[in-house]
C-alpha cells in the first residue's frame, strides 16, 4: 500500500475530476478510502473555512460520518 497524506488524495482526486470537488463528496469519497486504508477508528478533520468532519467505526464495521459544513452566499 502506498502511503498518502489527506492532501495527496485530495490533490489527485481534485486532478482526476478536473475541478475541486465539493466537502461532502470529498469526505464521502476520498476521505472514507482513506480512513478504510489505513484502518482507522476514528478521524476528525478540518478545511479551515469552517467544514467539520467525524468518521467513526462502529462495532458491525460500518463508518458513521458526521458532517458540518458552513455556506457563504
Amino acid at each position: 500500500m502506498e502511503d498518502k497524506t489527506i492532501e495527496t488524495a485530495l490533490d489527485e482526486t481534485a486532478g482526476a475530476v478536473g475541478h475541486k470537488i465539493k466537502w461532502t463528496g470529498f469526505v464521502e469519497t476520498t476521505l472514507v478510502d482513506f480512513f478504510s486504508a489505513y484502518k482507522l477508528e476514528k478521524l476528525a478533520v478540518e478545511d479551515g473555512n469552517g467544514n467539520k468532519a467525524k468518521l467513526s467505526l462502529l462495532k458491525d464495521n460500518s463508518i458513521k460520518i458526521e458532517l458540518s459544513s458552513v455556506s457563504v452566499i
